[in-house]
């Protein structure tokens, strides 16, 4: 009997200890799983209000913003006070809302594959019988029945204000750091940038990859690397802002439930893509800088431009509200250089490396046309084209004092230059109120994860 008893007991020990390696295996899947992916988000995930309130506005990151001449703080306070509340009312104005792209170039490295699965991919295109008779030559038309974007919404329709007087006074010539030609019209449609908000589409995995590894391996060098000058890190840290920027648009304006087309902000995404890696939140706060310094840079000839749509009242309030981003005292006084482009390009090797790099920023440029899905397009193509406006008017001109009888921008150019500004002040808003909430909620979620694996442990053990 005694010799029976104890080979049950081996036997109950074995199960157990079976139990506990196979329980043990499962909660360390578990854990990595949940590293790897996001767990379910509510529209209210990360509500500031409820629990977060007393880490709203801390910023782990401080002092100054590195190559630059500002401090996160100060940014943060101008941005909020300043800078994204005049950018918001700027981009909803006619001159500013209306885009002009090319939309359905051949990729020039790779067939195209077309790898979005929302309609939100789509982009509403302005009917031909919406807009001045000046316009139609320039752009592809759509068939009167054609409500495939549009879907029949009043919010959808092209407002009408243009007239033949639209956009006047401006030179058409090409920009030597992007691809595009912008001079050939023949195949530019017009695209109302309001009906056409950047949000997720739900492109993404190989495709969205492609774009991104094309974009750094074959143009971007990598970062850090002790034997890149000085100019290299700089197109580095420019194309990493400008994808941190286009991560947190996605993360703020996401889809959480398709079924119910529920939209709202995806904190873990934000986290998983931006927060946890420091120098991305640092690339994208540089990026905005960097546009913002070829904004002040620009300021008298963007002062002087004509911003004539043919409605005295929208025009005049753009002209002031140009004005009040351009000369506001709290701007001028707290962060009067923003960045400073005149240490760049010394030596011999100056004018090789700026041709080099200049090369590199228009091949990034010509990958926008190889994105599947088409509102990723349109908003990849006017953000690299900001960008590259911005790369013009910081480094093809270096005369600051004669900058407005040597520069030369487009309409599409400022267009494309203002509407980025507006993006990466949105990002960097977004980052500076929400990110505190996306790392608290993170680390209850690793916390949860943690208590949960320790009592199935201790509920094995004890029986």
């Amino acid at each position: 009997m005694g010799e029976s008893e104890e080979k049950k007991s081996t036997k109950r020990d074995k199960i157990r200890w079976r139990w506990v390696i196979g329980a043990s295996i499962t909660i360390v899947l578990a854990i990595a799983l949940a590293s790897r992916t996001k767990p379910e988000i509510s529209p209210n995930f990360g509500d500031t209000n409820k629990s977060c309130q007393c880490s709203q506005g801390k910023h782990r990151h401080k002092g100054t913003v590195e190559d630059c001449c500002c401090d996160y703080e100060t940014v943060d306070h101008l941005n909020g006070e300043v800078l994204h509340p005049i950018l918001q009312e700027l981009v909803k104005t006619p001159f500013f809302r209306y885009y002009k792209v090319k939309l359905w170039c051949d990729c020039p490295f790779w067939p195209e594959d077309h790898m979005c699965r929302l309609r939100d991919c789509s982009v509403c295109e302005c009917p031909e019988s919406e807009f001045p008779d000046s316009f139609k030559p320039f752009q592809r038309t759509l068939s009167s029945g054609d409500l495939k974007c549009r879907e029949g919404k009043p919010q959808a329709a092209v407002d009408r204000t243009l007239d033949s007087i639209a956009f006047r006074g401006w030179t058409e010539t090409d920009n030597p750091w992007t691809y595009d030609d912008e001079t050939d019209n023949s195949e530019m449609t017009y695209v109302n940038l309001q009906l056409n908000p950047e949000r997720y589409t739900g492109y993404n995995g190989t495709s969205a990859r492609r774009i991104w590894d094309a974009v750094y391996s074959g143009n971007c060098p990598k970062y850090p690397a002790e034997e890149l000058c000085q100019e290299e890190k700089i197109l580095y840290k420019l194309i990493s802002g400008l994808h941190s920027s286009i991560s947190v648009h996605i993360a703020s304006d996401y889809l959480i439930d398709e079924a119910t087309n529920l939209w709202g902000h995806n904190l873990e995404i934000m986290y998983y893509r931006v927060l946890q890696y420091p120098n991305r939140v640092e690339n994208l706060y540089f990026t905005f800088l960097f546009v913002l310094r070829a904004v002040t840079k620009a300021a008298e000839f963007l002062e002087q431009a004509e911003y004539d749509t043919g409605n005295p009242t929208e025009d005049l309030k753009t002209q002031s509200l140009m004005k009040q981003l351009l000369y506001d005292p709290k701007l001028q006084a707290a962060c009067p250089l923003p960045f400073d482009e005149a240490k760049l390009w010394k030596g011999r090797r100056g004018p090789e490396l700026k041709q080099k790099i200049q090369a590199q920023f228009k091949n990034i440029s010509a990958v926008m046309d190889c994105v599947g899905c088409e509102k990723c397009r349109l908003w990849g193509k006017l953000q690299v084209s900001g960008l590259g406006t911005a790369l013009k008017i910081l480094f093809s001109v270096n005369d600051e004092e004669n900058l407005i009888q040597i520069l030369q921008l487009q309409r599409n150019e400022v267009i494309a230059l203002m509407n980025l500004l507006n993006r990466l002040s949105e990002s960097v808003k977004f980052v500076h109120e929400m990110g505190a909430a996306a790392e608290m909620g993170r680390m209850h979620y690793s916390s949860r994860l943690k208590s949960l694996a320790q009592r199935i442990l201790a509920s094995i053990v004890n029986t």
